[in-house]
């Protein structure tokens, strides 16, 4: 974002100025915008319409608040524009890329045909016949909005320095990244949500283990990627499982050795390639014992496995009614996002992954 005449790096270093208290405060009582917040809040409505105020989604990225001495080199790289709010996002940590769009629809065309190779079997012999060269589009639309309300008191507004800036900053990178994160994987197609990777058609494979968590379970996953070249070995892969399954197996030891399922797993794939989420992945259910589901992803080629979009800005509108008797501020923050996948190849998903040994019969 940013005018044509401004570098990534100069509209960076506004938004790093930019002030949530300036847009409560001039919600609230009318008082103008001045300075880097101004400036934004002006470019942003130049790029799109807004019922209320625009607010950068990098603006929701919590501050410590350290000051650099002038002339001191400060190695900070400047990321994508949402990955840094939501860092510690499963969805990211899964390897998705966050697209923002300004308007209208994203298509990412990737390759899904096989094109191969062939050697002329005599001398005067022709090579293989060609092979048909196959994309498929993956869009992104701008289908499903995503509300955020939040209700800051008349004491609140009163302590109009850093503590309201940090609580509303708080709550809506909080609140809207915890939504997020389970749609990306969790939602359900219908009731406005998007299609989740678990839950939409996206032609991902889907192998029930029913059985307890083992390294052998999850290393038959490995093996299929590496086996459809979207591999190149364990440390490639990334995975997702529910708290419940880091316990059990960690607590499994294989027979005869101190040697536990959790340690045969990280052994192979890297512990920071392993996300453990309850909000990203169902409860277990059924049992006993109960069970779940696991997704495994991969990067291919530098194309992500999952693409999450957002349009625009983030619509910070101001409701003047419901808390007037009290003096407060309700404030909703609407976001339109979608999810979609790329290659089914670079995604697996198990399910009946359990989280206790099997009973015996009686």
């Amino acid at each position: 974002m940013g005018t044509p005449t401004r570098s990534d790096k100069d509209y960076a270093d506004l938004i790093g100025k930019f002030e949530l208290r300036q847009v409560a405060l001039m919600l609230d009582e009318g008082r103008a915008l001045d300075g880097a917040t101004a400036e934004v809040v002006q470019e942003l409505r130049a790029q799109g319409g807004y019922r209320g105020v625009p607010v950068p989604w990098q603006a929701l990225e919590k501050r410590a608040g350290e000051t650099v001495a002038s002339g001191t080199p400060n190695p900070i790289r400047t990321l994508p524009i949402i990955d840094r709010i939501f860092a510690d996002s499963a969805a990211v940590r899964m390897g998705a890329s966050m697209v923002n769009i300004d308007q209208g629809l994203a298509e990412y065309p990737v390759t899904t045909s096989s094109v191969a190779a062939g050697w002329a079997t005599t001398e005067t012999g022709s090579v293989a016949g060609p092979t048909a060269y196959a994309t498929t589009d993956r869009p992104l639309a701008p289908n499903n909005t995503l509300g955020v309300t939040m209700k800051i008191t008349r004491k609140t507004l009163k302590q109009s320095g850093d503590a309201l800036e940090q609580a509303v900053r708080r709550d809506m990178n909080g609140a809207i990244g915890e939504k997020l994160d389970a749609a990306v994987f969790l939602g359900a197609g219908a009731s406005g949500e998007p299609a989740g990777v678990l839950v939409g058609s996206y032609g991902i494979t889907s192998t029930a283990v029913n059985a307890a968590a083992t390294w052998a379970a999850f290393r038959s996953a490995v093996t299929r990627f590496i086996v459809a070249n979207a591999a190149s070995g364990p440390g490639a892969v990334k995975l997702l499982i529910r708290p419940e399954i880091f316990d059990f197996m960690d607590d499994t030891l294989i027979d005869g050795t101190a040697v536990s399922e959790w340690d045969r797993l990280i052994k192979n794939i890297p512990l920071g390639n392993i996300v453990m989420s309850s909000n990203a992945l169902a409860a277990p259910t059924g049992g006993p014992p109960t069970a779940s589901k696991a997704l495994l992803t991969t990067t291919v080629g530098g194309v992500p496995p999952i693409f999450v979009g957002t349009w625009g800005a983030i619509d910070l509108i101001r409701d003047p009614y419901s808390d007037a008797a009290s003096g407060g501020l309700r404030l909703t923050a609407l976001t339109t996002m979608d999810v979609t996948v790329s290659r089914s190849a670079q995604l697996q998903i198990l399910t009946g992954v359990e989280n206790a040994l099997e009973e015996e019969g009686g």
